[in-house]
């Protein structure tokens, strides 16, 4: 039995940011692609039923099972116990499907959403707000693991207040045990941070993955003349594994020597109508299993 399961986002299909992107495109088209290109588990998306009675029967049919969910999160703005309170919805529907991590992402003073704010304007945290946000985000996690056995898995993301290495290193110092990270290779590398350096130095708290892939040549010009994120994300800053510059290699052999158990979701979000989604998705799906297969995750 294989340490890895392997599952693809909906952004592939039809994006959240921008549903112009895909916007056309049936529910039904993502899951039954997803599927024939072989991979096994989904995330959420804004097409999905949040009702757990429609959503599971409607992905057992098309051979899937829910891997996780984003959660916007509002830490920024609210007290842990608010923060609590308004996952509720999340965490019943995630504990029906059956997932034991939650993916989560701070959005409250985020800049990414934004198609016409540079990312240099992002917000950055001092150390000392560091440290209040992470003591509230420590609480929310020890909520999940013990009060729900899910874990809370931070998704680190350009455009929030977590972006860099720096930031994700303070985070998760300043944080307890029970904040895992979800490491996306497509962001970490849009940060300027180093995949495997990162695998190495928190694979014990890794608690999820996701593969996006970067086209080096348009990360440098959207960052030269400091394009907001979605435009970036327009211009194809973004693909799947197996058709950017990431080095996969090195990455699956960080992750064989943590020890690594898991998901790992292609979350490549790309213009539909340039990068049709079934082939991009196949092409992801032969990357992963032949690391996934050279390794033995």
């Amino acid at each position: 039995m294989r340490a890895v399961q392997l599952g693809i986002s909906p952004l592939t299909w039809t994006n959240d940011d921008m549903p112009e992107l895909g916007g056309h495109i049936p529910l039904e088209t993502c899951l039954s692609e997803m599927a024939q290109s072989g991979f096994t588990g989904t995330e959420l998306g804004t097409k999905y039923p949040r009702d757990p009675q429609i959503l599971l029967p409607l992905l057992k049919q098309y051979g899937l099972v829910l891997a996780s969910g984003w959660f916007s999160g509002n830490l920024m703005l609210f007290s842990a116990q608010e923060e609590i309170a308004a996952m509720q919805g999340h965490i019943k529907l995630l504990k029906a499907a059956g997932c034991t991590v939650m993916v989560y992402g701070e959005v409250s003073n985020s800049v990414h959403g934004n198609i016409n704010m540079p990312l240099s304007h992002r917000v950055i945290l001092s150390e000392d707000e560091w440290k209040v946000y992470a003591e509230k985000l420590t609480v929310v996690a020890d909520h999940l693991v013990n009060e729900h056995g899910i874990k809370l898995s931070y998704h680190h993301h350009v455009g929030t207040i977590c972006e860099t290495e720096d930031d994700i290193n303070l985070l998760m110092n300043l944080t307890g045990d029970a904040v895992y990270l979800t490491l996306d290779t497509g962001h970490m590398t849009y940060g300027g941070g180093e995949p495997v350096s990162m695998i190495k130095r928190w694979g014990h708290r890794i608690g999820h993955m996701h593969f996006k892939d970067i086209r080096s040549d348009i990360l440098q010009a959207t960052r030269a003349v400091d394009k907001s994120f979605l435009n970036a994300v327009l211009d194809g800053v973004f693909t799947v594994p197996g058709n950017g510059d990431i080095g996969y290699n090195d990455i699956f052999s960080a992750l064989k020597a943590q020890h690594y158990k898991g998901w790992l979701v292609v979350e490549a979000e790309q213009d539909p109508a340039k990068a049709d989604p079934l082939t991009f998705a196949k092409i992801a799906y032969e990357t992963i299993i032949g690391y996934v297969d050279k390794y033995d995750l």
